[in-house]
């Protein structure tokens, strides 16, 4: 094999990274300690980031910092400063979330190297040009794909020059990513703010199925899967951990660094991945990969497997015995731990010390000496210095402009000036030129660029006085809810479909008042039989929450509204999403507050919209919620069962909290809150933001509830948006169960 695959390794903080290194990572992957996406990680400091740059590269290793999170309006000052840092530190890649900050980067600061996270969930082969339109240079798959979907993918891919990243060893979500709230709706932590609190791997009341975690899935590890991986064309495999330790990042990239090795050399994989069960891990599994969804992917137990492992490998069955591996295993630990602390003992990232000394008499140019370790350099001016009663070639005016030349790779010295006469003067461009010279050479040839400040965008007017009303249904049998309302109806459409079916052409052919709403998902055959609905229908409108569709529909000349679970927060996602992908009108993010939403600017001719009654969703899965709830006779999730399963039931975890886990012919599983959201507030709030305040009408995650009356519903939104008195409080009474706690806490 003669194409390089990059081993893409979790640095949570300065050991780790340190870890990866030694153990043969070609790149790592690091945060911050704002705007990424593990706030649990340790994460580094600013200077501690530049160190560990300078370490990297003696070692020939890349560093991507993860930017992974969406961006609230009160912190694109802070970004625009830290982006500015960035391109000066010469970082090899931020990884993103936010929309915005592709097209900032772009435009503003285009040597940045721009890779699309997990969190926004690429699936399908529409959102590939799209990304590539956006200026990214790799994308990180969606780890719910299987191989011939990785495979498809990435020839796509490589067709737009996108380089793919997949991830193969490590925790594995049971959510897609980017489309899980569980945390946030739960706790308050959002995912999409890297505060998840992992509401997956909590304990719940035992289950039909006996299962005390029944949404605890097995660590992800395609360690044998190797040659099925570099024949996909995969760019980039990543290890994921970046809340795990140096002993954990060294002993799983080591293993890794091993196993690619004997391939690439010998043709032949390793058979042994004993070290892999010695660290953290639940067991493994790869069925994501293998397209095997089988009840085998989940553990009833989220702690470390390690010792459980070893115990069954060895079939020790006396308390003697059980006592014997477990000191062989902590042994076995102790000795990858030694083996890491003597490689790495070396290892630093401390400032490099730096002495500037100024050389200088009149009628000769200015000399600046720079001593580095055991490297010198040395420039002069062009222009030659003179003797003046108003010198400006003094110890002060020098400090003030040398002393922090290099802050985040340089200890500077106190500045030497035993060399410099007295009263000398220099233009102030030579100055400038000078110190410009010298940062150049201190940031190994990259010049300097000056700091970029945030672009204020002018606030447009809405495009009508009032808010209207608009509502989603998702059967044919609410279509005479068309008869009671002048509201924009939307109608959901799933996220499978039965190949060649006309269904729901012939539903929005016969009812073109109906706006076609797409779902966040939609995967291979359900991505091309969507385009089909769009090209077969040719709505005037759309709502979409998958940037695939929305690429196509743009490219048919179809316009688009992005939905909700597309998680816009700012005013530059508002403004990507139409100048780059040509879009009409955006949901705001529910997750985020009042204070939060009301200084968004709003695009020319652009329309706000923010749901005010919905099912609260949790959390959406390509694994079976049954399985381990109520219990399913299939082994395995067949193609049959996006379309034709409706299971639905309750799961209640310890703190005696439940939710409704439901499952809509030709849809994926999914988890809601038992509470509805229900938001009267907005609309005396920021009713001067949005043109359109939307209400869900499916049944969709409604769990045990009675239907609503949906006639009755509608009239009383009406009458909220009209000012009728009483209408919250009717509005109230009629939803018992409902919260709008995402609205007061926020992000």
């Amino acid at each position: 094999m003669s194409r390089k695959i990059e081993l893409l390794a979790p640095g949570g903080d300065v050991e780790a990274i340190k870890a990866a290194i030694v153990a043969g990572a070609n790149a790592v992957y690091c945060g911050l300690d704002t705007f990424n996406a593990r706030n649990r990680a340790a994460n580094l400091s600013f200077d501690e980031l530049a160190g560990v740059l300078r370490l990297a590269r003696q070692y020939q290793c890349e560093v991507f910092l993860t930017v992974n999170v969406v961006i609230l309006e009160q912190e694109l000052k802070a970004l625009f400063k830290l982006l500015s840092q960035l391109v000066n530190l010469g970082i090899d890649g931020i990884i993103v979330q936010d929309l915005a900050l592709f097209t900032l980067v772009k435009k503003y600061f285009p040597t940045l190297d721009i890779h699309a996270s997990t969190q926004l969930t690429t699936h399908n082969e529409g959102q590939l040009p799209l990304l590539a339109k956006l200026g990214a240079s790799r994308v990180n798959l969606s780890r719910e794909l299987n191989l011939a979907e990785v495979e498809s993918m990435t020839a796509v891919a490589h067709q737009h020059n996108l380089l793919t990243e997949v991830f193969v060893h490590g925790s594995l979500c049971i959510a897609f990513s980017g489309q899980c709230y569980s945390s946030s709706v739960s706790v308050g932590n959002s995912g999409n703010r890297g505060r998840c609190s992992q509401a997956c791997r909590d304990e719940y009341e035992e289950t039909a199925a006996g299962n005390k975690f029944p949404l605890n899935l097995k660590d992800n590890s395609a360690y044998f899967d190797l040659p099925e991986l570099v024949a996909a064309g995969v760019d980039s495999l990543k290890i994921e951990g970046r809340i795990k330790g140096a002993h954990y990042v060294y002993t799983v990239v080591d293993s890794w660094r091993q196993q690619m090795n004997s391939f690439v050399e010998r043709g032949e994989l390793l058979a042994d991945d004993s070290n892999l069960h010695k660290v953290f891990n639940r067991d493994f599994t790869n069925s994501f990969l293998k397209g095997n969804l089988t009840k085998d992917m989940f553990i009833d137990n989220p702690r470390d497997y390690s010792v459980q492992h070893a115990i069954d490998s060895s079939d020790a069955i006396s308390v003697v015995q059980i006592q014997e591996v477990k000191q062989e295993l902590y042994a076995d630990r102790n000795a990858l731990g030694d083996e890491l602390a003597e490689k790495i003992q070396s290892l630093h990232i401390d400032k490099l010390p730096l002495q500037i000394h100024f050389i200088g008499t009149a009628e000769q140019p200015l000399v600046i000496e720079v001593i580095s370790g055991d490297q010198r350099f040395t420039l002069q001016s062009e222009s030659v210095l003179a003797t003046s009663e108003r010198p400006n070639i003094t110890a002060p005016q020098l400090e003030k402009r040398f002393k922090n030349i290099s802050p985040w790779h340089h200890d500077v010295a106190p500045l030497d000036f035993s060399q410099l006469q007295d009263n000398l003067s220099l233009p102030f461009q030579a100055l400038t030129t000078l110190r410009s010279e010298l940062a150049t050479w201190l940031n190994d040839g990259r010049p300097q660029l000056p700091a970029v400040e945030l672009p204020v965008l002018e606030r447009h007017p809405k495009l009508s006085d009032k808010p209207t009303l608009s509502l989603l249904i998702s059967d044919v049998k609410d279509l005479h809810l068309c008869d009671v309302t002048d509201a924009d109806i939307y109608f959901k459409l799933p996220e499978s479909f039965k190949k060649g079916c006309r269904k729901f052409i012939d539903i929005l052919q016969a009812n073109p008042r109906l706006i076609p709403w797409f779902p966040a998902v939609l995967i291979g055959k359900d991505y091309i039989e969507a385009v089909n609905i769009l090209e077969q229908v040719r709505p005037s409108r759309i709502v979409s929450n998958n940037t695939g569709v929305a690429y196509k529909a743009t490219s048919l000349g179809i316009e688009w509204i992005a939905g909700p679970l597309l998680n816009t927060t700012n005013s530059f996602t508002l403004q990507t999403l139409q100048e780059e992908m040509g879009c009409s009108g955006a949901f705001i993010s529910n997750e985020i507050n009042r204070l939060q939403m009301r200084n968004i600017a709003r695009p020319k001719n652009f329309k706000l919209l923010y749901s005010i009654y919905h099912p609260i969703l949790m959390m959406t899965s390509r694994q079976c919620f049954f399985q381990q709830t109520v219990g399913c006779k299939k082994p395995s999730i067949e193609d049959g069962c996006m379309l034709k399963c409706e299971k639905a039931t309750t799961i209640t975890n310890v703190k005696g909290v439940s939710f409704a886990v439901d499952k809509q012919k030709g849809g994926y599983p999914s988890i809601y809150n038992d509470e509805q959201f229900l938001n009267v507030e907005v609309v005396a709030d920021l009713a001067e933001l949005y043109d359109e305040f939307f209400i869900d009408l499916t049944n969709i995650g409604a769990g045990s509830k009675a239907e609503q009356d949906k006639v009755q519903l509608i009239q009383h939104f009406e009458g909220l948006l009209a000012g009728v008195e009483g209408a919250a409080e009717a509005l109230h009474e009629q939803v018992t169960v409902s919260t709008n706690a995402q609205y007061r806490q926020g992000l």
